[in-house]
């Protein structure tokens, strides 16, 4: 049998002993791809008819899979039909009639996934896309004595769901998770260093997450992307504090109840002269309004005014009762703010955008809604190349409510009036 060298970063040393769930996670050009096609290789050597799968969540065409890599790690290594492994259009024959495919998580469904029953190895690819479908898919079916779940992946969000999975409070049984980044790799090259090095000039706001690893705070493209690398770069995402004689405002999105609901989304504010003071921000799916007015009460809001979105009024259908009636009952004053029409959606965005330099953040209690607003993004059709306005998912339900704040925005009266009078000459600047 061939014997082969392979040399194995100090960061991914871990991950050489046997465990359930072997978990990479970091940025570019940490060389997790590499070393698990090396490890692929090896298993598939030294385990004679060893069956494998290296995943993805969509996977349209072979070119998108780690098929290439494992053959071109098969010719370094001096791999070949003399030692069993012999490579076809689809698959990858290894040494005592084994076996590694490649294949999509969506393409499966609870029935056809008992096909990947007996694998003993599952390489997930970019494994921050999985769905938690395909994770409760996956986890059972390779269940063979011995067998392994690999993840590789580049962290986006934390509620992602191999980040709750693997980076949560509760750790799987028998899993050794590793960060590696850049800096980790001893074979890192030139030319990729230069990327590194361009992006964090041009790209800061990027950076961070594209190479060290961090989540995705501002994604590229993202409507408010500018807006809040200027409000990291001067200050206004720390610490602010409350005036405890302005008005507490209380700005929703509304969601519903049941499973299938969306979210409901909170964000708490103080009109302070021209500032707009960002102090809280709430979300909750498919939950009663009971628990919402609860937390308004249980974090010192009790008395805030609440902004509604135009559907404020409308009666729910199973319980015939509006969030406006309901609200007032539960003694909160309400303000609803009018349907806005066609273009409602852009008319936010555009308020939010003229009115960030005067918003200001405490970012210990607004972190999820700040994400949410780094998230927001426009649907396009490649096709054509055009917008189809924003992109309806988790970070909409929170722009949504943040964009009704800044349209309810008003100029306080004295400034108002006092630009009128320097305007007309009543008064000096």
């Amino acid at each position: 049998m061939r014997t082969l060298r392979i040399q194995t970063a100090k960061a991914f040393r871990p991950l050489l002993k046997p465990a359930r769930y072997k978990a990479a996670w970091g940025g570019r050009g940490s060389g997790k791809s590499q070393f698990f096609a090396d490890l692929m290789i090896e298993d598939s050597l030294y385990e004679r008819g060893l069956r494998s799968v290296c995943i993805r969540e969509v996977q349209k065409s072979l070119k998108e899979s780690a098929k290439r890599l494992i053959e071109d790690k098969l010719v370094v290594h001096g791999l070949g039909e003399a030692d069993g492994f012999r490579v076809y259009r689809e698959v990858i024959e290894t040494p005592g009639g084994g076996i590694i495919i490649f294949q999509g998580m969506q393409d499966h469904t609870a029935e056809s996934i008992k096909s990947l029953e007996g694998f003993k190895r599952a390489w997930c690819e970019e494994a921050q896309t999985l769905s938690s479908r395909s994770l409760s898919l996956l986890r059972p079916t390779i269940r063979a004595d011995e067998s392994e779940i690999w993840f590789s992946w580049n962290p986006r969000r934390k509620n992602d769901p191999v980040d709750m999975m693997l980076r949560g409070d509760v750790m799987p049984t028998d899993a050794t998770v590793i960060r590696a980044n850049w800096s980790d790799n001893p074979w890192f090259p030139k030319v990729l260093d230069n990327e590194r090095l361009d992006c964090k000039r041009d790209q800061p706001d990027q950076y961070q997450h594209i190479w060290e690893g961090d989540y995705a705070g501002v994604i590229s493209g993202a409507y408010y992307a500018a807006c809040l690398t200027e409000a990291k770069a001067k200050g206004r995402i720390g610490n602010v504090s409350a005036d405890p004689l302005m008005t507490y405002r209380a700005f929703f999105d509304i969601g519903g109840t049941g499973a299938k609901a969306d979210a409901v989304a909170i964000w708490i504010a103080q009109f302070v002269g021209r500032e707009i003071r960002v102090l809280d921000y709430y979300e909750a799916v498919g939950q009663p309004l009971a628990t919402h007015v609860n937390w308004l009460r249980s974090t010192g809001y009790g008395n805030a005014l609440c902004v509604l979105p135009h559907d404020g009024t409308t009666q729910d259908k199973v319980y015939d009762v509006s969030y406006e009636s309901a609200l007032q009952q539960a003694g909160f004053e309400t303000l609803v703010i009018p349907n806005q029409g066609k273009g409602a959606a852009m008319m936010r965005i555009e308020a939010a955008r003229r009115l960030f330099p005067s918003i200001w953040f405490n970012e210990e209690t607004t972190v999820g809604g700040v994400d949410a607003l780094g998230w927001y993004h426009e649907r396009r059709d490649e096709t054509r190349n055009i917008g189809l306005g924003p992109e309806h998912d988790f970070s909409s339900h929170g722009a949504d409510a943040f964009g009704l704040m800044c349209v309810a925005y008003e100029a306080p009266v004295e400034d108002t009036v006092r630009r009128h009078r320097r305007a007309s000459g009543w008064m000096s600047a």
